[in-house]
């Protein structure tokens, strides 16, 4: 049986060594650059997408990621002894169906959502291909769970998003609501293989301007030293636009304001928000006007006196 070696860690550009969530943080911002909804048309970007997903599904999974790192282990010592012909697969694949450590697997069908070759034949060799292995080597048809990871930006959590995809030969449309968080899970009814349900596990990408917490958010704003010490207004990123924020005379560096309401939307209720939290952030001037200098000093004096 000959077939090529999927590097998976390389496929998501993380160590062997790397973490779960390292793994899972990678997986988010590749499936956010390659998604079909980001690259319509790109079949280059539609394959590169699947292998991304295969590459995490394996990887996640602590089982599967074990198993497929003993596979690693021993395809590197046969690239090493410099063996003539091609590596044994069917004896690696034989041990799994045996039962020697064979793990059954239950993954999402890609297929589902991208037509035929959803995986790869080396991911379907490894990991059963939806076949699970008995003590006497008999193979019968497991019983997938039909789940899909989708990854949505922060954004889309807190407006909701639309997603598109060929399921069974029809156009199926799934709403994923407002207020989402990552492991949240969307149910489309009926969108799986012979009329099944089908789960959409959510991932939210991380944004560069907010940090979430529940439905709470955080950012920062850096303002001048000035507007800290006689008061004035910041201009704040929220999700919903730029919005002005009141500074106090005497706002002290890392002091923290609350935006009601401008936070996420509650899952369940989506006209209940919750809060941004802004983080104020002071920027010393390091070049003065020689006026400015002056009444600095002068200020300075005054507070001596």
């Amino acid at each position: 049986m000959s077939m090529d070696y999927k590097d998976y860690y390389k496929i998501l550009g993380v160590e062997r060594s790397a973490s779960t969530d390292d793994i899972r943080k990678s997986y988010r911002k590749l499936a956010m650059q390659y998604h079909p909804d980001r690259n319509p048309g790109n079949k280059q970007a539609e394959e590169k997408f699947k292998e991304i997903n295969e590459a995490y599904q394996a990887l996640s999974d602590p089982q599967k990621r074990a198993r497929y790192d003993q596979l690693g282990s021993e395809y590197s010592n046969w690239q090493q002894r410099g063996a003539p012909g091609d590596f044994d697969w069917s004896q690696w694949f034989n041990n799994q169906q045996s039962g020697r450590g064979g793990t059954r697997v239950e993954y999402g069908d890609l297929n589902d959502l991208f037509g035929q070759g959803g995986f790869s034949d080396f991911f379907q060799s490894i990991f059963g291909g939806g076949m699970s292995g008995t003590a006497t080597g008999t193979r019968t048809r497991s019983v997938p769970a039909y789940q899909q990871p989708i990854v949505i930006s922060l954004q889309e959590a807190h407006e909701g998003a639309l997603r598109s995809f060929q399921s069974s030969g029809r156009k199926v449309e799934v709403r994923i609501p407002a207020g989402v968080k990552t492991g949240s899970k969307v149910r489309v009814a009926g969108a799986g293989p012979e009329g099944r349900d089908l789960y959409l596990i959510v991932e939210v990408a991380e944004d560069v301007r907010f940090e979430r917490e529940g439905n709470d958010l955080r950012t920062s704003v850096t303002i001048d030293a000035f507007t800290a010490i006689l008061g004035g207004e910041a201009e704040v990123e929220t999700m919903d636009g730029k919005v002005k924020l009141k500074i106090p005379a005497g706002t002290q560096p890392e002091q923290v304001f609350r935006l009601a309401g401008r936070g996420m939307p509650h899952l369940k209720s989506a006209h209940t928000k919750g809060d941004l939290f802004v983080r104020v952030k002071v920027r010393i001037p390091k070049q003065l006007s020689s006026r400015q200098k002056a009444l600095l000093e002068e200020a300075a004096r005054q507070k001596s006196v």
